[in-house]
């Protein structure tokens, strides 16, 4: 009866202390603690040996000294100096050389190059003092040998390790970095599409909005509404001025209609005032997404700008694909009377339409006269 409940606990417990192993294992502490362990069982080794050789330490005092040593390796990466200093230490007083091998490699890891290398001549020139002096156990030749053969080696290439080591974690960094500002080019680019957004539907709106509040306006000042419509046309104005002031660059944007939203385009701009003559070849429905996308951007960008600067008036629309040129030609008469304020305009439309019509291979001029105001792009085809 009891076993079940038991075995939930067992797997709980199981559970919990695998989640605690997979954090702790992957941490930096982690790895420093596993250092200092592994450098004192290294050690540990040649613990009868080294009470042998010294008399003032027995067994249990020589672990107790080599453990403080590798105490000292939990702060090598705040730190590493300490443990150098300690190894030296250690190369003195215990002839012990195996501190020094992690403190050599955690210098070049996480202080550099030069100092991997000023740590590293330290060691060979102390290493040569120590094992030069008259009390040194072992024949002059030997301990020559010794040096040459053994102590050198273990100081270069542990120094060496580290060096490698701190390249390679300049090298994951930069890498980090250049996916990190990937990342953030990609949302800015996002972020630029979402302003081409703005500035095509939301503008447009507000460029309408802003037209016909002023018609109310005009037609209401001789009531008592008038107050009422000039504020809001007011109020219109400063919501495209401040669109206009937020939106600095414009990107391209993913999906844009293509001549099948024509008709939707000129019966809206007819709603708001501006009546639309489309003649549209029906070669043009053959034409690749981006042209008609081309298109569309042209036909829209010309109404708005009709809409601002000559509300009232009929817009001729022409789209023609004769031949190996694509035309589209749109032409707007001239208001007698200028508005009373001008609309507010960004002055960018025109030469989005331009680059847009340009990075296709084709070109686009824009003409006024005494009363039209008329502009021509032409792009291949294919």
């Amino acid at each position: 009866m009891h076993v079940k409940p038991a075995v939930r606990a067992f797997h709980r417990a199981m559970a919990v202390g695998r989640r605690f192993s997979e954090s702790w294992s992957g941490s930096a502490r982690a790895m420093d603690v596993l250092t200092a362990i592994s450098c004192f069982a290294l050690m540990a080794l040649d613990l009868p040996g080294l009470a042998a050789a010294d008399n003032s330490l027995n067994g249990p005092r020589a672990a107790l000294v080599l453990a403080a040593g590798c105490l000292t390796l939990l702060v090598r990466r705040q730190a590493p100096w300490v443990s150098y200093l300690t190894a030296l230490l250690f190369i003195g007083w215990l002839h012990e050389l195996t501190l020094v091998q992690f403190a050599l490699y955690s210098v070049g890891r996480y202080r550099g190059r030069r100092a991997g290398i000023l740590a590293t001549l330290g060691y060979v020139a102390f290493a040569l003092g120590v094992f030069s002096l008259p009390g040194w156990p072992e024949p002059r030749a030997e301990t020559l040998s010794s040096f040459l053969s053994l102590v050198v080696p273990i100081g270069v290439l542990a120094s060496a390790v580290g060096i490698a080591a701190y390249r390679h974690d300049l090298v994951r960094e930069l890498d980090t970095r250049r996916a990190e500002s990937a990342v953030l080019q990609a949302v800015q680019q996002e972020r630029t599409s979402v302003a081409r957004d703005v500035h095509d539907f939301v503008g447009r709106e507000l460029t309408l909005l802003t037209v016909r509040s002023e018609v109310l306006s005009m037609r209401s000042r001789e009531t008592a509404y008038a107050k009422d419509f000039e504020e809001l046309a007011d109020t219109a104005r400063r919501a495209h001025l401040v669109l206009n002031e937020i939106i600095v660059q414009r990107g391209e944007r993913a999906a844009t209609p293509g001549v099948d939203g024509l008709a939707a385009l000129a019966e809206e701009s007819g709603r708001a005032g501006s009546p639309v003559r489309l003649d549209l070849d029906p070669a043009v429905h053959g034409l690749s997404p981006l042209r008609q996308a081309a298109v569309y951007r042209v036909v829209q960008e010309c109404l708005t700008n009709a809409a601002k600067h000559a509300r009232g008036e009929t817009i001729e629309v022409s789209i023609a694909a004769d031949g190996p040129q694509l035309r589209i030609a749109v032409r707007n008469g001239l208001a007698e009377r200028n508005p009373t304020r001008a609309p507010v305009s960004a002055g960018s439309g025109t030469a989005s339409m331009s680059e847009r019509v340009r990075s296709l291979g084709g070109t686009l001029t824009a003409t006024r006269t005494r009363d039209a105001y008329e502009v021509l792009a032409t792009l291949p085809k294919g």
